[in-house]
């Protein structure tokens, strides 16, 4: 069960935290795994840790805020590979409310986190008409429908890519393409520690307790989590869902 053998798939930000923990999940049930990432460097760790276990992989340098560049490299993946599942994943944070987010800050956020994936679905979608279908996942957030204190660009963005989930799924029911959604909860990567340690330099390990205690189940999540969900959804044992969201969040969402 959940096997991707031979099956070509891109993961987007797949260099660190999530993504790569998406991108290793996913060779390692079979997918050939292609990473788009802006960070060449941690693209390429990411494919040396997938061929070490004997995984197909390859790194890919891609700004997914740039349109036609994104057209350009899914044009060419296309061509060389086709195109079976789409990762959605390359995102950045932000924290702030609408008294001191800038406009400079909330245009660099809905450009790589909304407009990114618009881009990235434009390219991905073509190539999966072309080949007969696919499954896309996009990783939304938690915050996309509930709110939380000073995420006011990240929650505008999340909720956009929401929103392009079910569009996509809806227009494309006949292209046999699905389109889902995951909205992670707080999950344990390098960002969240950064964060504590930028933020609460004199109090890391309250902070950390207070922000796993978060989650109903008492803990953070693991980027493994994300990823076990993201096999299934491209999987043949999803076959029937699409145009859904799936929480792994810890109860976050449903059991507060």
């Amino acid at each position: 069960m959940f096997s991707l053998k031979g099956k070509n798939a891109v993961v987007t930000g797949g260099g660190s935290g999530i993504g790569q923990a998406i991108a290793l999940a996913f060779a390692k049930q079979g997918a050939r795994v292609d990473v788009l990432e802006i960070n060449t460097e941690a693209a390429g760790e990411t494919v040396e840790k997938i061929q070490s276990e004997g995984g197909e992989a390859s790194a890919i340098e891609c700004d997914v805020t740039r349109h036609d560049h994104v057209q350009e490299v899914f044009d060419k993946l296309g061509t060389d590979r086709g195109l079976d599942c789409l990762i959605n994943n390359a995102g950045i944070a932000h924290v702030g409310n609408i008294t001191n987010t800038s406009e400079e800050d909330f245009d660099r956020v809905m450009s790589v986190n909304l407009k990114g994936v618009f881009n990235c679905l434009k390219g991905g979608v073509r190539q999966m008409i072309k080949s007969g279908g696919g499954s896309i996942v996009n990783i939304a957030s938690t915050v996309a429908t509930m709110a939380i204190n000073d995420r006011l660009a990240y929650s505008t963005s999340k909720g956009g890519v929401l929103a392009m989930t079910y569009a996509v799924a809806k227009d494309h029911l006949n292209d046999n393409i699905r389109c889902n959604a995951i909205q992670p909860g707080r999950i344990h990567t390098p960002f969240v520690d950064g964060f504590i340690a930028k933020n609460y330099p004199d109090k890391q390990e309250e902070m950390f307790q207070k922000l796993s205690e978060y989650q109903p189940v008492g803990r953070m999540g693991k980027p493994e989590e994300v990823a076990a969900m993201a096999v299934f959804l491209c999987s043949d044992e999803a076959s029937f869902i699409t145009g859904s969201p799936f929480a792994v969040d810890g109860g976050t969402l449903y059991v507060r």
